[in-house]
């Protein structure tokens, strides 16, 4: 439950700025604000008196002190975003008017919101579901075109409606199931077994691709993470220099000069990449080295891609195709790249040996060195990413919650099954689908969902939100 009284919070970035705007919600958040405002035009004018979704230009009166020329927008009940009434005041953008203004507000009786207080009252006045109020914050978190993207599909309800959708169906069943039972004397069956097992089979498949989708959803939505291994002296710190187009990394003929892993993210046509420089792959020399490679080795399980890099002019295809295999089979985007090719001035050095054995592989050949090919390696980059994408249903998933019930709910659709199978009694089957219902519901907030889980959800909102 909310609090059934008004909050006030800045909407805008803290600090100074060119306007500020103070967001006001609440059953009395014209009639306190009205206690502030003064009209510039008319002094016998009210804000209690005015219409929703309108703007009126006035003074912040303390009393009979000015504080502020400021734009008060009046958005009455229903028709806001919290679905209160709300006023938001637009002051200049000056520190001390901030908080004076705020100052007042809590002097006339108007309380400082919670972290993501507003979404949660727009979430319980029915004016979003609950993934719809997560894809808020993730849009606000948004730091990439694709990660924007998929914030505001979600936003706009693409994923809820789908899993209402499925919700729906399983209901009307359980509806007929639930019927069944208050004539079992009767023996009589509402529900068509074969058309629920079709259902049922239909829901699997959708609920796994939703599930499945988790894994490149997550990726875009945190960027995208690339590992650059290979052997000491191959190049890795000068391809990530290049890449980034500064010496962020340190370059030396010296092998084992990485000794750590270094990170650093950059966007390639609105897709954020993660580049982890790793220690070279060898037996280490010292016991720091040897912390560093296995680094390496964890760096490249979590990686989405892995960049194995090579010199091209001192490595043999063998030991190519034993590097290939081991990272093919961790099912990896795996790109084959071979660097120093500026040095037998030479574009054709991957054997067709190796391109023909490994043909799910990317292969490019590069000069780190010279920049020669990096921008080739980009767009690939990119082309594998959108080549994955494409192969996702349209709804993609990003937030753990959402997985853990869709997972869940998949587990009570395989008991359901079951007892099918085993000629489960009516009753029983309920149960089942009750609490895959009961799972369902909790993505989109349909059911009760626990305190805790909101104040978890909403507490990583911005104060203003």
């Amino acid at each position: 439950m909310i609090n059934n009284d008004t909050i006030c919070a800045l909407a805008t970035a803290n600090g100074m700025g060119a306007i500020a705007v103070i967001r006001v919600s609440g059953p009395e958040a014209i009639s306190k604000v009205a206690q502030i405002y003064q009209s510039k035009f008319n002094a016998n004018k009210s804000l209690t008196d005015a219409k929703s979704h309108t703007i009126h230009l006035g003074f912040i009166m303390d009393g009979d002190t000015i504080i502020d020329e400021a734009l008060f927008s009046i958005f009455k009940n229903p028709h806001s975003y919290t679905g209160e009434d709300v006023v938001e005041i637009s002051t200049h953008g000056s520190i001390y008017i901030q908080q004076k203004v705020l100052e007042l507000l809590n002097k006339i009786g108007i309380r400082n919101a919670n972290p993501g207080e507003y979404t949660f009252r727009a979430f319980w006045n029915g004016k979003m579901d609950l993934t719809q109020a997560e894809a808020v914050a993730d849009l606000i978190a948004s730091d990439s075109k694709a990660s924007h993207e998929i914030a505001i599909k979600q936003m706009r309800g693409g994923f809820s409606n789908q899993i209402k959708d499925l919700r729906d169906q399983m209901i009307n069943f359980a509806a007929l199931m639930e019927l069944e039972l208050d004539f079992s004397e009767e023996d009589v069956e509402f529900a068509d077994r074969t058309q629920f097992y079709a259902l049922l089979n239909q829901l699997q498949n959708i609920l796994k691709r939703l599930a499945d989708s988790f894994a490149f959803g997550n990726v875009i939505k945190n960027g995208v993470p690339v590992a650059i291994v290979g052997a000491p002296n191959a190049g890795k710190s000068t391809l990530l220099n290049a890449l980034l187009n500064e010496e962020r990394a340190i370059v030396s003929d010296i092998e084992g000069t990485t000794r750590d892993t270094i990170e650093e993210t950059i966007y390639i046509e609105g897709v954020g990449f993660r580049f982890i420089d790793t220690a070279g792959i060898r037996v280490a020399g010292d016991s720091i080295e040897k912390i560093g490679i296995e680094k390496t080795f964890e760096k490249i399980n979590d990686a989405s891609i892995v960049i194995f890099l090579y010199d091209a002019n001192i490595t043999e295809d063998d030991q190519i195709a034993q590097q290939l295999d081991e990272l093919q089979g961790k099912g990896k985007i795996v790109f084959n790249v071979a660097n120093k090719i500026d040095i037998n001035n030479t574009t054709a050095v991957i054997s067709e040996a190796i391109r023909q054995e490994f043909k799910d592989v990317v292969h490019l050949e590069i000069s780190a060195k010279d920049q020669f090919n990096i921008d080739a390696l980009k767009d690939q980059l990119v082309y594998q990413m959108k080549l994955k994408g494409s192969n996702q249903d349209d709804t993609i998933v990003t937030n753990s919650r959402h997985l853990e019930a869709l997972q869940n709910t998949l587990i009570q659709i395989g008991k359901i099954k079951q007892g099918m199978d085993n000629g489960l009694p009516g009753d029983l089957l309920a149960m089942d689908i009750r609490e895959a219902l009961t799972y369902l519901g909790h993505i989109t907030g349909e059911i009760d969902v626990d305190q805790d889980i909101l104040g978890t959800i909403f507490g990583k909102f911005c104060i203003g939100k």
